[in-house]
């Protein structure tokens, strides 16, 4: 039920209970602020303030259609220590324009189809125990889905990105990477008050410690390839240091730095998550998983990536996860100027936010919407205010095309190779909760598979 457009939404005091709800299962804390206030409704982030939500398609409308010169993103940002200031995920105005100018190219659906074989091959790596780390899936074995998706998509945004192939490389990469993630818990991501070192001896130390060393292994890659002169290759470094903006100015070290960081944080944990989701309900539904498999095998083990990127279940299946599980479940604006959403007016700097769980679930649009039922986008088509898994507006996730292409590929490689069972723990009962994991939300808990003759 909504709001009269005269009334306005209470804003709740911040407390630890909230927080707390809010950290232990995110979901059901929105549908509850939403069941109290009407939409919409209002939240409190630590450090960020009262965000103004809604979860309608009319709602999304008004957000992604508000007027770009009137949005920024929301500072200080519970991200931010992850992505750096000069992040096009941080960055507002003409500098946004440029940045984004700059990096869209890279993500060109034509230039991703080149990366088909490298995500394939990554796959095919991970299974048969070739890749650094990776033991071979056979049968008996038991397979961690979260770790096994994240080394294979680190695998990939480091090729994508640095169009790197050294073994060694690639291990000091995964061992920073995984220890940097990790270190960016749910709570500091929620409490800014944690954020403080003491002697080494905090999270907060160790996670700086831990992007120092990321850091340092990004800032060799720069120096070495500027080194060779002007960089050759179809890497997203070769391409930003080759470009120029409107003054001929090139991107500076640092700010190359904090673009490629998140490209490899955002550009691999969303898309590993979103991987282990779709996996797990495939196998609770062995008559979607029947289908799927039988036309993946129909178009062959060796088909061309793209080829299979294109297979018509598949996508829906995708679709169907990234509806019930976005990665990242909340988009966030600032406001420079008054706005009105929903008949709420926010003064200049207030935020607003658009739910997606309660986007993704609204009944007028999506009939049984706790169901997994791929089904539903091959019998309609849903609009960008409907479905907006990656956002939407002039601030839509650059790397989304990259995402989803990257995702089919890795579903249908590995079950053209191999048979899978969920561990008897989650065979039935309650999805899991989907809890924040840095810079996405995930599994509370790690999923497991058993490998099958």
């Amino acid at each position: 039920m909504e709001v009269a457009l005269s009334s306005a939404p209470r804003t709740p005091r911040l407390t630890a209970v909230h927080a707390l709800a809010a950290g232990i299962d995110f979901d059901r804390y929105f549908r509850w602020r939403r069941s109290r206030e009407g939409d919409p409704f209002y939240v409190v982030f630590p450090g960020v303030g009262a965000a103004l939500f809604t979860g309608t398609p009319d709602g999304a409308r008004e957000v992604f259609r508000a007027p770009v010169d009137l949005l920024e993103p929301p500072r200080p940002n519970p991200i931010e220590p992850l992505v750096g200031a000069a992040s096009l995920i941080l960055t507002a105005g003409e500098r946004h324009r440029r940045d984004r100018t700059l990096l869209a190219p890279a993500f060109h659906r034509g230039r991703i189809r080149a990366y088909g074989e490298l995500v394939r091959d990554a796959v095919v790596d991970e299974i048969s125990g070739d890749a650094a780390g990776s033991a071979a899936w056979r049968p008996g074995a038991t397979v961690d889905a979260r770790a096994a998706a994240r080394a294979v998509t680190l695998r990939v945004i480091l090729g994508v990105v640095f169009g790197t192939d050294d073994a060694e490389r690639h291990a000091h990469y995964t061992a920073a990477v995984s220890e940097f993630l990790d270190a960016y818990s749910g709570p500091l991501l929620l409490i800014p008050a944690l954020r403080h070192g003491a002697f080494g001896a905090t999270p907060w130390d160790r996670f700086r410690a831990a992007r120092e060393r990321v850091d340092r292994l990004i800032r060799a890659d720069i120096a070495r390839r500027r080194a060779a002169g002007r960089p050759a290759g179809t890497d997203i470094l070769a391409g930003l240091l080759n470009v120029r903006d409107e003054d001929g100015g090139a991107l500076t070290d640092d700010d190359l730095c904090d673009q490629l960081r998140t490209l490899v944080v955002a550009g691999h944990e969303t898309t590993a998550t979103s991987v282990v989701w779709a996996l797990y309900h495939l196998h609770r539904a062995p008559r979607v998983l029947a289908r799927l498999r039988a036309e993946v095998l129909e178009a062959g083990t060796d088909a061309d990536p793209t080829t299979l990127a294109t297979l018509p279940y598949l996508d829906a299946i995708c679709q169907e996860t990234l509806r019930l599980h976005p990665p990242v479940p909340i988009v966030l604006r600032r406001v420079s100027a008054p706005f009105t959403l929903r008949g709420v007016t926010l003064a200049a700097g207030g935020v607003m936010g658009v739910a997606l769980p309660l986007l993704h679930s609204e009944p007028t649009v999506w009939p049984d919407s706790e169901r997994f039922h791929p089904e539903r986008f091959l019998e309609r088509g849903f609009g960008p205010f409907e479905y907006a898994p990656f956002g939407g507006g002039h601030r839509r996730c650059v790397g989304a095309a990259l995402a989803e292409y990257e995702m089919r590929i890795v579903l249908a490689t590995i079950l053209s190779r191999v048979r899978l069972a969920l561990t008897p723990r989650h065979r039935t009962g309650r999805t899991p909760l989907s809890v924040p994991h840095n810079i996405a939300t995930g599994p509370r808990r790690a999923i497991r598979f058993v490998v099958l003759p």
